[in-house]
């Protein structure tokens, strides 16, 4: 095992517990779904805050771990071939973890790449379009005269949410019995846009049915209870 002393980013985070998957992060949408993942699998972990509100993620260090200045990152020092590993990209760390763990990601490949597909979709579509949203609506955007913006991501938004409920009707899950790294991706998201965002009425979320139902039944779940706090806010 490599000594996380050869990453740049353990001298400004140091690790208290350098045989365990560092997570650098914060509870953001994008932020929770590792550590909620980390949560749900019960693989060991130590949890770093990287403020992003003081631009924690611009440093050296931590670019160092992800050129795109983005939360969430990990190290895993017992990565492929026992070889310590790197990795950015929420949607990227929930395969790695899901594949690592065995857990949240079906080994039989048509499910997998649908799995994948759902994913892909709320990384590229749903996450992207409601952070739009909250800009536009909660703040500095809101200040805008211009309403165009706001309605554009506001319809998107709408939309996406349809999409959703239409793949929930008769599953609990986005992939049907099965609780996976496409809800774990998706839940922070929804959560977010009706709660933080204060977008409910904007996307009509009421008219929903399946949709707050899947989520009560997300935030029902005692690691996504758990993961929704960590790293802990100083």
């Amino acid at each position: 095992m490599t000594d996380l002393a050869d990453f740049p980013i353990t001298t400004r985070w140091p690790a208290q517990h350098p045989d365990r998957i560092q997570l650098y992060g914060l509870p953001t949408p994008n932020g929770v779904k590792v550590s909620i993942m980390l949560e749900e699998t019960g693989l060991p972990y130590e949890p770093h805050l990287v403020d992003i509100g003081k631009n924690e993620s611009w440093t050296p260090e931590f670019l160092s771990l992800n050129p795109n200045g983005k939360i969430p990152a990990i190290i895993d020092p017992d990565g492929p071939g026992g070889k310590p590993i790197g990795l950015f990209e929420s949607g990227a760390i929930l395969i790695y973890l899901a594949e690592k763990s065995g857990k949240f990601l079906s080994a039989d490949p048509a499910t997998r790449y649908e799995t994948i597909a759902w994913l892909m979709w709320q990384m590229g579509g749903l996450g992207p379009m409601f952070g739009q949203l909250g800009f536009f609506h909660k703040f500095a955007g809101r200040e805008f005269e211009d309403k165009r913006p706001r309605d554009r991501y506001a319809a998107e938004s709408k939309r996406l949410l349809g999409v959703l409920e239409q793949r929930l009707e008769g599953r609990n899950w986005i992939m049907g019995d099965a609780y996976s790294i496409a809800d774990i991706a998706t839940l922070g998201w929804v959560r977010n846009l009706i709660g933080f965002y204060e977008a409910g009425e904007i996307v009509e979320f009421a008219t929903l049915k399946n949709v707050p139902a899947w989520l009560e039944r997300g935030l029902a779940r005692p690691a996504v209870e758990k993961g929704l706090a960590i790293p802990a806010r100083g």
